[in-house]
């Protein structure tokens, strides 16, 4: 028998609480933030955010690619009910919907 006292795996520590809230990093992540740190490095007179999503969506392998464009129709959604939400407070202020 074990002189080492049960380490409660079953009960979350503080890591596991604040990693709880941490998204996890997706492959399309991580090729998005190393094509963001390229194309800044290699084209300092600026580019389009769109060639960014781009050349990370191309080096994805294809298996990664669906899981991909899952990630952005649901980041496109919430950004789009974040906007939803925000429009009655911005009518109640007095801005118009022009």
């Amino acid at each position: 028998m074990s002189s080492f006292a049960d380490p409660g795996f079953d009960t979350p520590d503080e890591f596991d609480l604040i990693m709880r809230e941490v998204a996890p990093l997706t492959a399309f992540a991580a090729l998005f933030d190393e094509a963001e740190e390229l194309l800044a490095a290699t084209r300092p007179g600026g580019f389009d955010i769109e060639e960014i999503g781009r050349l990370a969506f191309e080096e994805l392998p294809e298996s990664e690619k669906a899981a991909a464009l899952d990630e952005l129709f649901y980041t496109y959604w919430s950004a789009r009910e974040l906007e939803r939400d925000a429009r009655p407070w911005r009518r109640e202020a007095g801005e118009s919907r022009g």
